[in-house]
């Protein structure tokens, strides 16, 4: 045999060159349920913010608080379906007449939130006056300032919303008398509540977005090229590999690095080394 062949066979391996691991069969397994989870929740995703969608439209905008930090400003209480808490001028809470579908509450029926602490709420009505609990467990609103009695805690859980009054007992509506009370010690289906807000969410807020970045993202990059590459042949040197990675920059948040990356390997743009 000839040692030398035997020696030599085999492709050629340049010095400082990496070795190329295969993918393993369960590194491919895993890569594919990565995906497949990916997609499963962007489509959550989408449902409930169509679901959102729809249930603010409902209620003229009004849309269902989440979570504390967005129980602030105008808010209405809803108990059961369109219906919400009404401030009458004798300071006592009652329940409005059911709304219809596309209807918001009626401005006896809007009251003011104002954030105390981390945990606390109080709430004033149309009338200029703090909700309280009584001794008695009655709500009033008929207070000027906010005191230990006017201090409500939002306790959100499993997606469900219940006011706990100062007296460690929630509100509900008294069904005989339809007056608003704050009576009963656990909190069961008759003092789940929602708390809608017409404020606009952090998230809802219209994003800026550079004229280069408008389009499809091989357009993205064709915007940015002809702003930064220094060519003096008027020839545009466009990067044509695969633009995978470029979708991923762009929904996480680092475009502009992977853009400077590519533009890099043109060695032509002025801003690269």
């Amino acid at each position: 045999m000839d040692l030398y062949a035997v020696r030599n066979s085999g492709a050629l391996k340049l010095k400082g060159e990496k070795k190329k691991h295969k993918k393993s069969k369960k590194r491919k397994r895993e890569e594919k349920h990565d995906e497949e989870g990916a997609k499963v929740a962007k489509k959550v995703a989408k449902s409930a913010k169509q679901a959102f969608r729809e249930d603010k439209d409902n209620h003229n905008g009004w849309w269902n608080v989440r979570e504390f930090k967005e129980i602030v400003g105008p808010i209405a209480i809803e108990i059961g379906d369109h219906c919400y808490v009404k401030a009458l001028d004798d300071g006592s809470f009652t329940i409005g007449a059911m709304h219809e579908e596309g209807q918001g509450p009626d401005q006896e029926e809007i009251h003011m939130a104002i954030q105390i602490n981390d945990t606390k709420i109080a709430l004033k009505s149309g009338y200029n006056k703090y909700m309280k609990v009584q001794g008695n467990g009655q709500v009033l609103g008929i207070s000027d300032a906010v005191g230990a009695m006017e201090q409500l805690e939002p306790i959100f859980q499993d997606g469900q919303l219940a006011l706990l009054g100062a007296n460690s007992k929630f509100i509900s509506l008294d069904e005989e008398s339809e007056t608003v009370e704050c009576k009963k010690l656990k909190a069961g289906t008759s003092e789940m509540i929602k708390i809608r807000s017409n404020g606009e969410r952090e998230e809802d807020k219209e994003v800026y977005v550079p004229e280069e970045e408008k389009g499809k993202i091989g357009q993205v990059e064709l915007n940015y090229v002809k702003k930064f590459q220094k060519f003096q042949d008027h020839k545009i040197r466009l990067n044509m590999d695969d633009r995978t990675e470029l979708v991923k920059a762009k929904t996480e948040g680092y475009l502009h690095e992977a853009l400077l990356d590519r533009r890099a390997k043109m060695k032509a743009d002025r801003y690269c080394k």
